[in-house]
């Protein structure tokens, strides 16, 4: 598979997005979870996207970490390679997401995931969303407080706009690797971002690269260039999207979700799918 960079880790160039296996209503059976990631690593994805706050409600915050770590260790190859990445600042309360992005939360927050996850450090440890009650340079201030005292090796952020970014490259320093943000056919809000990311060497993780768990199920419909595309190229309008991805900058590292092993087969599939300057151009528009 096609291989990208995340600060000094090299990974897949299609990662898997872990949290429709812990907050989809009708999300698979444990069993049935595992055997999603262990598809995932057979299909050679070495980036899993997980956060502590990926459960159904506060009953069960960190259900996903629990279930990632638990994937990994009964997986029968190497895992060594494998970049792990959760995130911290959101919080539950019933269906409800709140906000905290306070130092000594997310000192909290990182040292339970730590335990969840069974590591000495978190690969790459994310601020999952701005809290509006938090100065962003007191958010910043904290992770890089976690790298400079080796409890994540490396710093992303999430939900963050050009200004934000820049701040948190000044604050977090070269411990600062990665931008997660919405960024799909039908949201193209952030092709900002991604240009600054590619300007600065720093990773972009689109989440829900499909449009979301709602509509992924439409893309079809929603995206009828892609479909187009897909149909000339006999595969999936699914990997058609995640190429279209791939091919907007270097640094672009999708993370679909999955709650099937068929679904991520298919997804890693598309680091390998070239599409055309005149497809491109067509998916552009």
């Amino acid at each position: 598979m096609q291989q990208r960079r995340i600060g000094d880790q090299t990974v897949s160039a299609v990662g898997l997005g872990a949290m429709p296996l812990s907050t989809k209503t009708d999300r698979p059976s444990r069993e049935d979870a595992v055997a999603v990631v262990h598809a995932a690593l057979d299909a050679g994805v070495t980036l899993i996207d997980t956060a502590d706050a990926y459960a159904r409600d506060e009953s069960e915050f960190g259900h996903n970490e629990s279930l990632v770590a638990e994937a990994l260790a009964s997986y029968g190859g190497d895992t060594s390679g494998v970049l792990v990445a959760t995130k911290g600042g959101h919080t539950r309360q019933g269906g409800d997401w709140l906000l905290d992005g306070s130092p000594g939360y997310l000192r909290r927050a990182c040292e339970a995931s730590l335990r969840r996850l069974g590591a000495d450090a978190i690969g790459l440890y994310q601020f999952h969303r701005p809290d509006p009650e938090t100065p962003w340079e007191d958010s910043m201030g904290a992770l890089r407080q976690l790298a400079d005292d080796g409890l994540v090796r490396m710093v992303g952020i999430s939900n963050a706009d050009v200004a934000q970014i820049d701040v948190a490259r000044s604050i977090v320093g070269p411990a600062l690797v990665s931008v997660q943000n919405q960024y799909s056919p039908g949201w193209r809000f952030s092709a900002e971002e991604v240009e600054h990311c590619a300007g600065h060497g720093l990773a972009f993780l689109p989440w829900s690269p499909f449009g979301g768990v709602g509509a992924a199920g439409s893309l079809d419909t929603t995206a009828p260039a892609f479909a187009e595309v897909a149909s000339e190229l006999g595969v999936s309008v699914y990997r058609v999207t995640l190429a279209w991805h791939l091919a907007q900058a270097d640094v672009v590292v999708p993370i679909p979700g999955a709650s099937r092993p068929s679904s991520i087969q298919d997804s890693a599939a598309a680091a390998d799918l070239e599409l055309t300057p005149e497809q491109l151009a067509r998916l552009s528009g």
